[in-house]
């Protein structure tokens, strides 16, 4: 009798680890399994993504625009190869662009594959999302949401600061537009000296996402400047931002495509001209 209960006993135990063994190879069969999904979706992930970054890339704009700058210069960066259609707005729109952004009607617009992208600064985050090489936007989040919060400053506020002085209808406009400009650049290079941290960008030691935003205005600083007489970036009230600029305007992925001055400021004196000469309602 204890014999008999002796190999029940071993019976039971072998079953047990028998059981275990089935148990662990089971699980390790699933986590096979699902080790082998997660890198299948990876590698089928990258191969689309690798589709999508080689689609023919184009761009609507014009030569002058410095919005449609900024998505000339991330594609640079980026060094990828793309076609510039020129529209020549003060002609009318071309039925490209009103097909590809009906709702602004409005460059620039990125044009790739069979998708439509509009908004300068929407496009930029979508060129450093579809190729991810040279990080345009900061890593940090805190560095990538001041970054975004300057953006939106020189946008809103800035950028049309400078526009004013161009279109002030008296010395008194002309003077507070001025002002605020400069104030403006006050404060940019306060900001360029916390992005930087004591390199020569914001980016710090590459063209990011601020040096973008801000660097493709300059062809149009350098005109104002010239028309109204002012030098609004200088060695007194702007050192850093002064050496940052020439830094920027001599990188290779924007020489090409800034405007020279001298044409710029024609171009300027037509669009004051053609804005003046259009009747007000």
């Amino acid at each position: 009798m204890q014999l008999e209960t002796y190999w029940m006993l071993q019976m039971k135990a072998v079953t047990s680890v028998r059981k275990c063994e089935v148990s662990s190879l089971g699980f390790s069969f699933n986590l096979y399994i699902n080790t082998c999904r997660v890198k299948t979706f990876v590698t089928l992930k990258r191969n689309l993504t690798m589709a999508k970054s080689d689609a023919e890339v184009k761009v609507l704009g014009t030569w002058a625009s410095p919005f449609v700058m900024r998505v000339r210069i991330a594609l640079n960066i980026k060094s990828v190869a793309y076609e510039f259609l020129q529209e020549r707005l003060w002609e009318g729109k071309s039925e490209l662009l009103l097909k590809s952004n009906p709702v602004h009607r409005k460059v620039p617009v990125l044009i790739h594959g069979d998708d439509t992208i509009c908004e300068s600064l929407i496009i930029v985050q979508y060129i450093d999302e579809v190729w991810p090489s040279v990080p345009i936007l900061p890593s940090d989040p805190h560095e990538r949401a001041a970054a975004r919060f300057w953006a939106a400053y020189l946008d809103d506020k800035w950028f049309p600061s400078l526009r004013a002085i161009g279109m002030a209808e008296g010395e008194d406009a002309r003077k507070a537009a001025i002002g605020q400009v400069e104030e403006g650049l006050m404060l940019l290079e306060e900001a360029f000296g916390k992005c930087s941290q004591g390199q020569a960008l914001f980016g710090k030691d590459q063209i990011g996402y601020l040096d973008i935003t801000f660097g493709c205005f300059l062809g149009w600083l350098r005109v104002t400047e010239k028309m109204s007489g002012i030098k609004l970036l200088n060695e007194i009230n702007t050192p850093a931002l002064l050496k940052w600029a020439n830094r920027f305007c001599n990188d290779a992925a924007v020489k090409d495509v800034m405007p020279e001055t001298e044409k710029l400021a024609e171009f300027a004196k037509m669009l004051r001209g053609r804005v003046r000469a259009t009747p007000t309602s």
